[in-house]
């Protein structure tokens, strides 16, 4: 049995005795890598201890020169800037396409009307009516808003605004108080998608700089509704009918508050607390004026369009009637997109509004001289180019002024006061011969209103969301 053990041992073990010797401790030298090995060569030899002056810090690299560092700009944000940041381009597409029908009602309700053999006049008030009725509506809109979130006023106002429209467009204009109740009805129920804007600017910029120059991008896509709306609503009645007309701002407007309130931002903003206080955004003394100011800024525009009429009547060029409201309207967009490339690193203070306000006015005094149809255009570029501005200014401020919580209803008073200053600037302007002068005064008593309260106080903060 012994000699049959030892031949089961394998043949590669080495015959040991009892203990193992002093060469099994010895290390087992392993093949260095060709990585390991290069290493090893370029280490320099050591002993089995480290040197002192392996404990030694390191040296830092040397500095850059301060002249190879990029030095700081104060360069505002771009238009470009702010739509690159996510949901502001879907979120400003889907506002001006919900007010498009701010824009194009008034036009498509005057060519209707008189289709259905009602006079101008007639048309007139039911256009004016239609311009007054937002002034009711979108400040108590807003203040749902500011309560409720977003959603719920922006649907509510665009089923308003949707079905009021849809009636008119099928059962036309020849039954006067059933057209009055829809106009009314369109009109009050403008969902707030302006007022929602601003709102969610500060929620989706990354800082102050880029929300000031959200606030000029805003007020310029503005002149787009008023400039597209009516050559829009005048296009499809000549092509198709009134009707079609009427039809399509019904449909823009659904089309752009649901875009708008599906928006995650829309979806889950919510405003501050805000105090149980009747007067809300009107509360601060300041306000009040400042929106008596604003007023006067929309008798401009409103008297603008009819001195286009009466120019036009005057040189005997019909093209001047659309074409001067249109001029206006394209240099108020270059006008903010200089704004917001020079405009300050910090916020306007009122002082600032006042001087816009005063150069704005006093860019109306060209106007007053008889001149022919091209010159004449070429001056209302003038007080156009910096109509953007004052109105950005102006926005900016009131949304300062706005105590907390009531941000979106704010901006309701702010659009309330533009569109009552327009309605007012055109029943106006009609009965003085649609002369310079009237938006001259207009701006002249916007101006004296606004260096009457240079106590305003500043607006640091862009928005109080």
């Amino acid at each position: 049995m012994a000699h049959a053990q030892v031949r089961d041992v394998p043949r590669t073990a080495s015959a040991r005795g009892p203990f193992p010797k002093a060469s099994d401790y010895r290390r087992r030298v392993h093949p260095t890598p060709t990585r390991a090995r290069a290493v090893a060569h370029t280490a320099p030899a050591r002993g089995p201890f480290p040197k002192a002056s392996d404990y030694r810090r390191p040296t830092p690299a040397p500095a850059p020169a301060a002249a190879s560092l990029p030095a700081p700009t104060g360069t505002p944000p771009s238009f470009r800037a702010v739509l690159r940041h996510r949901y502001c381009s879907r979120l400003l597409i889907a506002s001006v396409t919900g007010r498009l029908s701010l824009g194009m009602a008034p036009v498509a309700l005057i060519l209707a009307a008189q289709a259905d053999g009602h006079s101008l006049a007639t048309a007139s008030i039911l256009a004016a009516l239609y311009g007054i009725a937002p002034a009711l509506g979108l400040p108590l809109l807003g203040r749902l808003a500011d309560h409720r979130g977003l959603p719920f006023p922006i649907y509510l106002g665009a089923g308003l605004v949707a079905a009021a429209l849809s009636v008119l467009a099928l059962a036309g204009t020849a039954n006067l108080p059933l057209t009055a109740v829809c106009v009314l009805l369109a009109g009050a129920g403008c969902p707030p998608l302006e007022g929602g804007l601003r709102s969610l600017w500060p929620t989706v910029l990354p800082d102050d700089a880029h929300v000031r120059t959200a606030y000029t991008l805003d007020s310029s896509t503005q002149e787009i509704v008023y400039v597209t709306g009516p050559a829009l609503a005048i296009a499809l009645a000549g092509a198709f009918s009134p009707a079609a007309a009427l039809a399509l701002a019904a449909a823009a407007t659904l089309a752009g508050s649901l875009a708008f309130a599906t928006a995650h931002p829309a979806r889950t903003w919510r405003a501050e607390t805000r105090s149980s206080d009747r007067l809300g955004a009107l509360r601060p003394p300041a306000m009040r004026p400042l929106l008596a100011a604003l007023v006067f800024l929309g008798a401009t525009i409103g008297a603008l369009d009819v001195a286009g009429i009466a120019s036009a009547e005057q040189q005997n060029a019909p093209w001047l009637a659309g074409a001067l409201p249109a001029t206006f309207s394209a240099a108020g967009i270059l006008g903010g997109i200089l704004f917001a490339r020079f405009q300050p690193s910090t916020a306007p203070r009122p002082r600032h509004l006042a001087l816009i306000a005063a150069l704005y006015a006093a860019c109306w005094l060209p106007l007053l001289a008889p001149l022919p149809a091209p010159l004449l255009l070429a001056t209302a570029m003038l007080p156009g180019a910096l109509f953007v501005p004052l109105l950005t200014v102006a926005s900016l401020t009131l949304t300062s002024l706005a105590p907390p919580g009531t941000s979106t209803e704010a901006v309701g008073w702010l659009s309330s006061a533009m569109r009552l200053g327009l309605a007012a600037g055109t029943a106006l302007a009609g009965p003085l011969g649609g002369h310079f002068a009237v938006p001259l005064l207009a701006a002249a008593l916007c101006t004296l209103l606004l260096s009457a309260r240079m106590s305003l106080r500043p607006p640091a903060a862009t928005a109080t969301a």
